[in-house]
């Protein structure tokens, strides 16, 4: 007599259930560090509303579909006005940066040279750059050279400043290891008080880029033949705002991707820090 075994049936383990609350976390962890991009959305619906109202002085708000048309129609001349501008803007803040920050370590080091320079620097640091472009105009010999200088003033201070801050902020005990090492002059400046103050340094130079933009554009409007200030500047003269708010979408990216290739030299020199 033969005897059929069955196999009970096995039991399987359901999965999670989905609930209302499970969702909303779903939902949220899918927003979470997309703020910006809605609150950029959020601007362009603003500035297609006030595009559309119609009250006086409305056609100084072109749309955003007509800025956009304009921008594509101008770019071959914003990419010269680009080249014009970086030609002013490079040398101009990599002096600056130089001279900033050679100093800064020098009179972050050397107290007599601090109590020296200290009281010069809270007199002249604090003075708006913009005053000196007149000057630089009718004294130097030419517009790019004048540009260069107040593009050079307006960032050397916050580099300075910065640098000296980061000196200043040395902890004793890398300066007691070098003492017993023997480091001095400028073996201590490069392998010590450099190394440390780069954080410092770091944070002047993107305030310094973002003040060289500043005074290259205000120095452009004043004479420049070509560069991106002087784009803005011609077509607000003809009243041409669609091509004028090019000219400031325009030049707003290409600052948001200097300073961003600047970030990222900075999360790979200070690799260290997070």
């Amino acid at each position: 007599m033969s005897t059929t075994l069955k196999s009970a049936p096995v039991a399987v383990p359901a999965g999670p259930a989905t609930t209302p609350s499970s969702r909303t976390r779903t939902g949220l962890a899918w927003l979470k560090h997309k703020e910006g991009w809605f609150f950029l959305l959020g601007l362009v619906l603003i500035w297609q509303l006030v595009a559309s109202l119609h009250f006086s002085g409305s056609y100084l708000f072109p749309s955003p579909l007509t800025t956009l048309k304009a921008l594509r129609e101008s770019l071959p001349e914003l990419l010269r006005g680009t080249g014009a501008s970086f030609l002013i803007l490079g040398p101009g803040f990599l002096l600056a940066a130089a001279a900033g920050i050679i100093w800064g370590l020098i009179v972050g080091t050397v107290p007599a040279l601090q109590r020296l320079f200290t009281p010069f620097s809270r007199l002249a640091s604090p003075t708006p750059p913009t005053i000196y472009i007149p000057y630089a105009i009718a004294l130097l010999p030419s517009f790019r050279s004048a540009a260069g200088f107040v593009v050079f003033i307006g960032a050397f201070w916050p580099i300075f400043l910065n640098t000296t801050a980061g000196a200043l902020a040395l902890p004793q005990r890398y300066r007691d290891n070098a003492r017993i090492l023997g480091l001095h002059g400028h073996e201590y400046l490069r392998r010590i008080v450099f190394p440390a103050a780069l954080p410092h340094i770091f944070s002047g130079l993107s305030v310094g880029l973002v003040f060289s933009f500043i005074m290259l554009t205000v120095a452009e409007l004043f004479g420049a033949s070509a560069g991106l200030g002087r784009f803005i500047q011609l077509y607000a003269d003809y009243a041409d705002y669609p091509r004028m708010a090019a000219g400031i979408l325009y030049t707003g990216a290409v600052v948001l991707l200097t300073t961003e290739l600047l970030e990222r030299i900075k999360r790979r020199a200070l690799f260290w820090v997070r």
